[in-house]
């Protein structure tokens, strides 16, 4: 089971572009301030046309997983995303804690998810991201059930993408798996995610991180890919709110160029990627 890319192609690169608005906020923090609204607007005002503008100019195709909420809030920036052409994945209807859902709850929100995306986008997603980087004992039979063709919130390996297995823990006696899952995940990693190293949030996360770190790590990850892990993915997440700030776009627009600079890159959204998948 591996990934045919495209001919001369050696690595798969996917930007996740998480874009959360408000809800990040609200769903996922509890905090409902002007002041933290006001930064998940920049993300929506500033933010998306920034990284709009530089996808065009590199003529990258990218994931966005945007929550309902947003579509709702910023409906004609979301929109200008569609225009553009790139994909929508599911994210939530408001960036919720989903571990933290019941059953009952959990499920409501997937069909309201699933119900504004048809009407905002027109048609179903064909993937998922978890606000919340995780799952609900029931969330992969929910993706199943729901007729999701991939997910990307789980780490379960770095470059290749692979089928999850339900996990019922043990002490023990140690822990067993389930079968492998349909749904096909491409990993995500917190080391590739933007959000945790700068985004300041008092008592919650020390954020203002170095940029020049965080990108030498993201360059760093490609580099190893590329040498080491020839038809893998590389699935980068970075959120408009976070990255579009000024001194993170001109770290973000040279990691661009330098992966570009590479002749097998394959800038890609992750259906596109998925459809290369082979199950020899």
């Amino acid at each position: 089971m591996s990934l045919h890319l495209p001919d001369g192609k050696t690595l798969a690169v996917s930007i996740g572009a998480d874009f959360d608005a408000h809800s990040v906020w609200m769903g996922t923090f509890g905090l409902s301030s002007p002041s933290y609204l006001s930064r998940g607007e920049f993300g929506a005002e500033v933010g998306v046309p920034r990284l709009l503008n530089l996808f065009s100019r590199y003529d990258i195709t990218t994931t966005w997983c945007t929550p309902a909420h947003t579509m709702q809030t910023f409906t004609e920036r979301f929109e200008s995303i569609v225009e553009a052409g790139h994909e929508i994945a599911a994210h939530g209807c408001w960036h919720e804690p989903v571990p933290n859902l019941e059953g009952d709850q959990e499920r409501r929100l997937m069909e309201k998810t699933l119900e504004l995306h048809e009407k905002y986008v027109g048609r179903r997603p064909r993937g998922y991201r978890s606000p919340a980087w995780d799952f609900t004992e029931q969330t992969l039979s929910l993706l199943e059930e729901f007729g999701f063709e991939w997910d990307s919130s789980l780490m379960g390996r770095d470059f290749e993408p692979y089928h999850p297995r339900p996990v019922t823990v043990g002490w023990e006696e140690g822990s067993t798996f389930g079968p492998p899952s349909p749904i096909l995940e491409f990993p995500v990693s917190w080391f590739l995610d933007d959000f945790p190293v700068a985004e300041y949030i008092p008592g919650k996360n020390p954020g203002l991180g170095s940029s020049e770190v965080m990108f030498q790590r993201f360059k760093d990850h490609f580099d190893y890919a590329y040498q080491h892990v020839p038809g893998g993915v590389l699935a980068i997440t970075v959120h408009p709110q976070t990255i579009a700030r000024a001194h993170n776009m001109i770290g973000f627009e040279r990691l661009i160029d330098y992966m570009a600079s590479f002749p097998g890159t394959w800038f890609a959204p992750l259906s596109a990627i998925h459809d290369t998948w082979g199950e020899d």
